[in-house]
């Protein structure tokens, strides 16, 4: 450490922790940092076009990977424009470092060019949040940030002003080490021999499965098994067993499907996993619950609940399964299977449709036909999302979205992460013409970096669910309309290649070809701006006030 550079240091760090890929901008105030990392061979730079991508792209790769994800960027402007991405992964609990550069020491303070209170500024979305005082403190400060970020799954913000990095490491640092530990989370015996006596009376039970679930399949199902309980997931839980499992009833709420919420309505028992599910409108009411959860501050925070299980969900599962005797009555069980397989034919006829302009459903329908099992979907978000989660059966393929924070503009910065992450496999971004707009810029670093990814673009020339809510709320469409260029002649500008499709043929054929070319590929698809994302049950309400919109509609 002696005789380097506070900047060489901070590389070696990143080196220690396992740092693969930063994204960012280079600017003033980080090219003190910029040398060190150009030297650092092992750690890969992918320039971006706008910092809110490459902080959009570090939380998909921790989402993706479970390992850090790191993004950079200048003081001022450069650090603002992180924040969305940031957010995003606070959300959505994704470890992420952000390191940003700041004006020089001596001028903090000053008002000077660029200056912004960024501890001020990044105090709400960080787990840690630190400006480096000195070169020796770095290091330290460093190993913190990076242990904080991966122990509170959450955003750690270094501020480096600019000549920091620049100092020798000249006096003996404090030295700590580049060490994570993951502790096992067991639940209290006693909470358990609770949810084992609430879960053995005989009552119509369902399982909440959230993203807590992923990696917990075999225990998942082991329990489910046992209660004869179907398992309604999550959006963020969507994959944690295949859509097309039999026990498997889709997802709940706006996005979810009929039988998940008929049977919500029927449940006596709720067993919530990993979830700590907002929309509470849709859960059952005056029912027997369990929740199990790793952080104790979650069970309980939304929906009132019986015994709470503290602990990891595959240990607290196996534990419950071992106890449980095995459940005699199927009868609820196999009716909403039953219910199910309907649901699932009437979203394929949906998707099989070839009237024109194309349903959107199309598009989710026909990439089911290329995709492989070991794929990589970053879905964006809108109406993509409600197409996607309905339509699209997930079985091992990765699925990753803005879940919480549901930020326009993600699907593109997952698809970058996801082929820099695993460039072997088929690499998918699904994105809505809204959503895509927001950061197309960064197609070309797609295709600066070599990376074939392939980007769907649901182009309706709308904001559709936003026309569609404003409709559900009695009002008249009002500042949805886009004007949009065409995305596929974009992707030949950029040096990719692009498809404009309009029938189902077209997308068949375009979506077959797209896989095997290796440049990345635009697949601009035109479809219908009036198929609403209808509710999988529509209320009375729901239902009066679209007619109010569509008298609306007639008398202005």
């Amino acid at each position: 450490m002696a005789g380097k550079t506070a900047g060489e240091v901070l590389m070696d760090i990143l080196e220690d922790w396992g740092v693969e890929v930063i994204f960012g901008m280079p600017g003033d105030s980080i090219n003190a940092l910029m040398e060190p990392l150009r030297k650092k061979k092992s750690i890969r730079f992918i320039q971006v076009r706008h910092e809110e991508t490459g902080a959009l792209a570090a939380a998909a790769y921790a989402k993706l990977t479970g390992k850090l994800g790191v993004c950079m960027a200048i003081a001022g402007p450069g650090a603002i424009h992180l924040l969305n991405g940031l957010y995003d992964a606070k959300m959505d609990r994704a470890p992420v470092l952000a390191i940003t550069g700041q004006v020089e020491t001596d001028l903090i303070g000053t008002d000077y060019f660029q200056e912004v209170n960024l501890d001020r500024l990044f105090d709400d979305v960080a787990v840690y949040n630190q400006r480096a005082m000195s070169a020796e403190q770095l290091p330290a400060i460093a190993n913190q940030a990076i242990r904080m970020a991966l122990t509170h799954r959450g955003v750690a913000h270094l501020s480096i002003p600019d000549d920091v990095p620049r100092f020798k490491v000249e006096r003996e640092a404090r030295v700590t080490s580049a060490i994570h530990v993951r502790p096992v989370i067991l639940p209290r015996a006693e909470d358990l021999e609770k949810a084992v006596d609430l879960l053995s009376e005989p009552r119509k039970t369902v399982i909440l499965a959230g993203k807590g679930t992923h990696g917990a399949r075999e225990e998942l199902l082991g329990l489910a098994r046992k209660l004869k309980a179907p398992v309604v997931v999550t959006l963020p839980g969507k994959g944690a067993i295949p859509d097309t499992h039999e026990y498997c009833l889709g997802g709940l709420g706006l996005l979810g499907t009929k039988p998940a919420y008929e049977a919500m309505r029927e449940a006596e028992t709720l067993v919530m996993v990993g979830t700590s599910f907002p929309f509470t409108g849709f859960l059952p009411e005056d029912v027997k619950t369990v929740q199990i959860d790793t952080d104790p501050g979650q069970i309980g925070k939304r929906y009132p609940v019986d015994v709470g299980l503290a602990g990891d969900a595959a240990i607290a599962m196996k534990h419950l399964t071992e106890r449980l005797a095995v459940r005699e009555d199927d009868a609820f069980l196999k009716k909403y299977q039953v219910k199910m397989k309907d649901w699932r034919e009437k979203m394929k006829r949906q998707g099989m449709s070839d009237r024109l302009p194309l349903r959107p459903q199309t598009v989710p329908v026909a990439l089911q036909e290329v995709l492989e099992e070991d794929a990589i979907i970053s879905c964006d978000v809108g109406n993509v999302t409600v197409w996607m989660a309905r339509n699209f059966m997930l079985s091992d393929q990765k699925f990753i979205t803005s879940s919480w924070l549901a930020t326009l503009g993600c699907g593109l910065p997952g698809a970058i992460a996801g082929k820099l992450s695993f460039p072997e496999k088929q690499v998918v971004a699904v994105c809505g013409d809204g959503g895509f707009g927001m950061l197309m810029s960064d197609f070309v670093t797609a295709v600066k970096y070599g990376l074939p990814i392939v980007v769907i673009v649901l182009n309706n020339q709308k904001i559709a669910m936003i026309k569609f809510e404003q409709e559900v709320m009695g009002n008249a469409e009002f500042g949805t309309d886009l004007k949009n260029p065409d995305f596929a002649r974009f992707a030949e500008d950029c040096g990719g290649i692009g498809f404009r499709v309009e029938t189902r043929e077209e997308l068949r054929q375009a979506l077959q070809r797209a896989f095997t070319i290796k440049k990345p590929v635009i697949i601009d698809v035109l479809v219908d701006p009036d198929e609403p994302p209808m509710p999988a049950v529509i209320t009375f309400s729901q239902a009066k006030n679209y007619a109010i919109h569509l008298l609306k509609e007639w008398f202005d």
